[in-house]
């Protein structure tokens, strides 16, 4: 009689072996880094894409040459001479590192530089002129404190204001005061000579017209500056100077914590910096055209007398 063994295995919880979770996080990895190298194929440049090239094909001149650092495309910086020995070497600080990198920056800005102390020191003596000529002007001398001049990143700012005592125009009104205009004569005199681009522009406060209105603020503030510019140019400042005249109304307060100040009435006139007018002569490296004492002559022809426009423009 035979006899049959039956031989019982436990099966415990799961499948038995654990390999293919390490195969399935190898496949996912693999296919992160693929989408990523599509990624950066996608963003790189073509330049890029031809630097990266060159820097693994050792033929390359620029990998195969002997070079200190890092060398080679993507190179760094080094801190010693060519094939000097780092023990041999005193390491640079990083202060001396990057006067290093800045030096040629430096270099190129010289001539701004001297461009820009020449004409601030220009502004300077605008600015002196003009105080000396008010304050040795009898009719003009009390209007002194209308005048308020400082920098700004434009460029010399002269600024006529309104007092509570004393108007430059009458209220409403773009017809200005003789001694307004005897006082915008007065400003041309002094800059007249100065190769500076300039700005004229007409501010008031915020007091508005009635409802329904069809002459604004907006109106007012740009005949106030059209009659400066007018007044100027007749007191010999040439029309290639002038940048733009603009209205601003009470967009620009002067007092901006009290709109209806009189201060707030004024008319602006900036000489622009050089290098918001004329970039390309005022990045230009060459030095010849700055003289030794920070002075730069005008640099504009000159200008024929101004002939006035035949008509006359009705003012309100």
């Amino acid at each position: 009689m035979k006899t049959i063994s039956i031989q019982i295995i436990e099966i415990k919880d799961g499948y038995p072996g654990g390999a293919w979770k390490v195969a399935y996080a190898d496949f996912v990895t693999a296919m992160m880094a693929f989408f990523l190298l599509m990624w950066l194929l996608n963003v790189t440049t073509d330049e890029q894409k031809n630097a990266i090239s060159n820097f693994f094909d050792p033929t390359h001149p620029a990998v195969s040459d002997s070079t200190s650092g890092a060398g080679g495309v993507m190179g760094g910086l080094t801190m010693s001479p060519e094939g000097a020995m780092a023990s041999n070497q005193n390491p640079l600080t990083p202060q001396q590192v990057n006067k290093e990198r800045l030096r040629g920056s430096d270099s190129k800005s010289k001539p701004a530089n001297k461009r820009q102390k020449a004409e601030n020191n220009r502004f300077q003596k605008a600015s002196d002129k003009l105080k000396q000529a008010l304050n040795s002007n009898e009719k003009l001398k009390s209007l002194a404190k209308n005048v308020l001049i400082d920098m700004t990143p434009e460029g010399l700012r002269i600024q006529i204001v309104d007092q509570d005592s004393e108007s430059m125009f009458p209220s409403g009104s773009a017809r200005m005061y003789a001694k307004t205009e005897e006082l915008l004569k007065l400003i041309s005199q002094a800059v007249l000579d100065m190769p500076n681009e300039v700005s004229v522009r007409g501010h008031t406060d915020a007091a508005r017209y009635s409802d329904g209105a069809t002459y604004t603020n907006w109106e007012l503030s740009a005949d106030r500056a059209n009659a400066s510019r007018r007044v100027m140019m007749d007191g010999g400042i040439p029309s290639d100077r002038l940048n733009n005249v603009m209205g601003k109304a009470d967009t620009e307060p002067l007092v901006a914590e009290n709109p209806l100040d009189p201060k707030n009435r004024r008319i602006t006139i900036i000489l622009l910096k050089e290098e918001l007018t004329n970039p390309d002569y005022y990045n230009e490296s060459d030095d010849a055209e700055i003289q030794e004492d920070n002075e730069a002559a005008p640099r504009r022809p000159p200008i024929g007398t101004f002939r006035k426009t035949p008509g006359e423009v009705e003012f309100p």
